[in-house]
């Protein structure tokens, strides 16, 4: 595609449509694209042309934009210059064609999903500094016959209703079901125990985890031969470290009847020189990854395809376990813009072919209640048929990322359970600092990585709390209607309601929430900075009532009645601890 590379030809003019204020532009030969209306947008569909790859711009006047979202957006949530962006390719196991540009009052400007979330696209993006313009550029490698279809949103509505909507036209009603065994909190080995597992410290950590709350546990790297040596140079035999694990059948029943689910981590992609599996396959691994020690697997290759499934599918039946955590499936797309040899295979499809297959065997064997976990950035919605655990990319004790990831998640998927990237802390850092990781995934299923038999009796019972609290509520939390606001502010003030109920989280100081108070029977107020009081703004008739505040490990804090009118209001909340306001009784309430 080095043809499509020149900016003079990006901003050609060309016979373009005009969608809802877009500028909808076909770069090259080939059909006119047609355009079906509805009440919130438009579909533009788009057939291949007589050769080559099919481009088409999307373009909008910048306005008052402010900032665009994609799903692999990261940190990178500015308005980036034209000159500036590269293409990026996105795929089945790498993100996904959707995107969103939003005004200061976080409403969509322009807001574009692809119906192509399998086979790969190349997305383009930024702002041309002569025209005030932003534009968008998919590329796609479209087969003869084959077609495409974008759909564009109508402008107007917030950042966060728009990319629902686009998330939810995406579903192909195939999703794996959802247990409710995702929805509990985990405990993940990963960041407690790293590579140093072994039966007997799992057990003592799984009856910790059991008895703070945790429904899951998932043990990662190291449970396998030859994982000790540097990199994933071990990685390919799937079977268990006789000297970690000398039976690891009767060890997943030990962790089972604590009350938990059981997961193991593994990297069926990768390919390490030290295993048996090397000699075998290294032929179908043409792509080395030197910093990891390990090549990549090809799953363009019916070899790969049956020797990932065979040796998942057993590994569970085996040893009685309830899932998977699949890792590194985004390395496949090296192989995305390979040519010649066998690039006809578009490696979105062959990995759509794998993973199906992978699903069907463990369905055989766990129903639906298989459990798979699946990491940024492969949880968009063309994965959700192949996991139901959608967890944020690693970010090692970084709360605000933590934050800013699994709401990010939830913005482009509509099932499955979105899962904190594991919590951990510094063991010997105070309470409220510890409560604050917890904090951070208080909208999603919140996975915890710390060494439980060595806490504080302090952070055991900061850790109890705050997981209590997130199961008393997680339906409001998870399930609720969440305003987080604009993505470049990274979701500093998050509300979610649902019923009668309200959550809002403050996670920068000196910050206002708007509340119409007499909507709720239970708001729940938590205040996730070093302050000691958090903003409302109150809309509405007056209410009369009682506060109870509870520190940051659930001690009551002080208790008050109050009569809260329309305006700005300081309520108390110790640092990182809790305040629920409840009404007194409604017709004490002044009218």
């Amino acid at each position: 595609m080095a043809d499509i590379l020149d900016l003079v030809q990006l901003w050609a003019d060309h016979d373009a449509l005009h969608v809802h204020g877009i500028e909808v532009a076909l770069l090259t030969v080939g059909p006119r694209p047609e355009v079906e209306h509805d009440e919130d947008g438009a579909v533009i569909h788009l057939q291949a042309g007589p050769a080559g790859p099919t481009l088409l711009r999307l373009a909008v006047p910048i306005g008052d934009a402010v900032g665009y979202w994609h799903p692999a957006a990261g940190w990178d949530r500015h308005l980036v210059a034209d000159w500036a962006s590269g293409w990026r390719s996105v795929g089945l196991v790498d993100s996904v064609p959707l995107g969103c540009l939003y005004d200061a009052t976080g409403s969509a400007l322009l807001a574009f999903a692809s119906d192509r979330v399998t086979a790969t696209t190349r997305i383009r993006f930024g702002v041309a500094e002569a025209t005030a313009r932003f534009g968008v550029w998919l590329a796609m490698e479209l087969g003869q016959e084959e077609g495409c279809r974008v759909r564009v949103q109508a402008p107007g509505r917030s950042f966060a209703d728009t990319t629902r909507a686009l998330t939810r036209r995406l579903r192909d009603g195939d999703e794996l079901p959802t247990p409710d065994a995702a929805r509990t909190p985990a405990y993940s080995t990963w960041y407690s125990l790293h590579r140093d597992v072994d039966a007997t410290r799992v057990e003592a950590e799984a009856a910790r985890a059991a008895e703070v709350g945790c429904g899951v546990l998932l043990l990662d790297d190291g449970w396998q031969r030859r994982a000790q040596g540097p990199g994933y140079s071990g990685s390919g035999d799937w079977t268990p470290d006789p000297a970690k694990f000398p039976d690891f059948a009767a060890h997943v029943k030990t962790v089972q009847g604590l009350g938990l689910r059981y997961l193991t981590w593994v990297a069926p992609l990768l390919l390490g020189e030290r295993t048996l599996a090397y000699e075998k396959l290294r032929e179908f691994a043409a792509h080395a990854v030197p910093r990891l020690s390990c090549r990549v697997l090809d799953p363009r290759h019916e070899e790969v395809r049956r020797f990932v499934t065979e040796a998942c599918v057993d590994l569970v039946r085996r040893y009685g376990l309830d899932g998977l955590k699949v890792d590194f499936l985004d390395f496949a797309m090296v192989y995305a813009q390979e040519e010649g040899g066998r690039a006809g295979t578009d490696v979105g499809v062959a990995m759509r072919l794998l993973l199906t297959e992978l699903r069907e065997g463990l369905r055989e064997v766990r129903g639906d209640e298989l459990l798979v976990e699946l990491r940024q950035p492969y949880t968009g919605p063309g994965m959700l048929g192949f996991g139901n655990l959608l967890r944020a990319e690693d970010c090692p004790a970084d709360a605000t990322a933590n934050r800013v990831r699994t709401l990010d998640i939830a913005a482009a998927t509509t099932t499955g359970s979105v899962h904190s990237d594991m919590l951990m802390w510094d063991p010997g850092a105070t309470v409220e600092a510890a409560a604050r990781q917890l904090h951070s995934a208080l909208y999603a299923t919140p996975q915890i990585s710390v060494p439980l038999a060595g806490q504080s009796a302090d952070h055991h019972a900061m850790t109890a709390f705050w997981l209590g609290f997130w199961r008393e509520h997680r339906d409001v939390l998870t399930r609720g209607e969440i305003r987080a606001g604009r993505p470049d502010q990274l979701y500093e003030t998050v509300i979610a309601s649902a019923g009668k109920r309200a959550v809002i989280t403050y996670y920068a100081e000196h910050r206002v929430a708007p509340l119409r108070l007499e909507a709720f029977t239970e708001t729940a107020l938590v205040n996730s900075t070093a302050a000691a009081h958090v903003a409302l703004d109150v809309d509405g008739r007056a209410v009369e009532v009682r506060l109870d505040a509870a520190d940051a490990c659930g001690r009551p804090a002080g208790s008050s009645v109050r009569i809260l009118g329309p305006g700005l209001h300081s309520i108390p909340v110790p640092p990182s601890g809790l305040c629920l306001l409840r009404p007194v009784s409604p017709a004490d309430c002044p009218r």
